[in-house]
């Protein structure tokens, strides 16, 4: 089975994000996937212009010769493709919208009506049925942060004829990492995020008592604002500034 990753962290691999992912994909490998991971930072992707010369022009293909024409060979011949982005402004860091938007060139122009919404026909050339998996962390402290993303995704998918398959959500991020870096005990999220790769590669799905251990509530609330603000306010402290403005 072959497996798509792509980070759209600018912190790449030491994000919060990654923390989430990496076990993760660890999963899905050690399933027997063939994993490939990318990140966006390190891609050259143009923004889509809307011209629709992928549909027109040069059917299946954009006018840009950039990285996306890799990716797009990778869409094709992938089961899984795993979207992981930190939540800014509640929604996809701005390179990972780029790229999702670019996949327009998967489909056609023509359109149909399918559960009663009009949608564009699927290209040939990609595997039916493949899935979509969500990996996402943000700073906040409630999980109803993740909405609008999670909105967006499940449209994306059911509209570019792909399946979703779940989400991997890690509310109030950075305490996890705190917490590993001080040695508490918080494997718990991170074993589950493991075993939910395992599960999805071995059983195609992921268990509900996996997704919500990855999203535990790691801390109060009150406390995690207290110790939030008293970070903010040493960051803004060792810049030169003191207090709130």
């Amino acid at each position: 089975m072959k497996v798509l990753a792509i980070n759209g962290s600018p912190r790449k691999e030491k994000g919060n994000t990654a923390l989430i992912l990496t076990p993760f994909l660890e999963g899905m490998k050690k399933a027997g996937a063939e994993v490939d991971l990318y990140y966006t930072a390190d891609l050259n992707i143009n923004p889509c212009k809307g011209d629709y010369s992928c549909w027109f022009r040069t059917p299946g293909r954009c006018i840009y010769d950039d990285d996306m024409n890799l990716l797009m060979n990778k869409m094709h011949e992938m089961d899984v493709l795993v979207v992981a982005s930190p939540v800014y402004s509640w929604g996809l860091t701005g390179p990972m919208k780029i790229l999702l938007d670019r996949t327009v060139a998967r489909v056609q122009p023509f359109v149909e009506i399918k559960d009663g919404h009009m949608q564009h026909i699927r290209r040939e050339g990609s595997k039916p049925h493949q899935k979509v998996v969500l990996v996402s962390n943000c700073g906040l402290w409630e999980e109803d942060n993740f909405d609008p993303l999670l909105a967006q995704m499940k449209a994306k998918c059911n509209y570019g004829h792909m399946i979703f398959a779940g989400a991997l959500l890690r509310p109030h991020g950075p305490a996890l990492r705190a917490m590993m870096d001080r040695g508490l005990p918080v494997n718990h999220v991170t074993d589950a995020a493991q075993m939910a790769g395992v599960q999805l590669i071995k059983e195609g799905i992921m268990s509900q008592e996996l997704l919500e251990t990855v999203r535990r509530p790691l801390m109060p609330k009150e406390a995690y604002l207290q110790v939030m603000n008293q970070n903010f306010s040493a960051m803004l402290a060792s810049a030169g500034h003191v207090g709130k403005e």
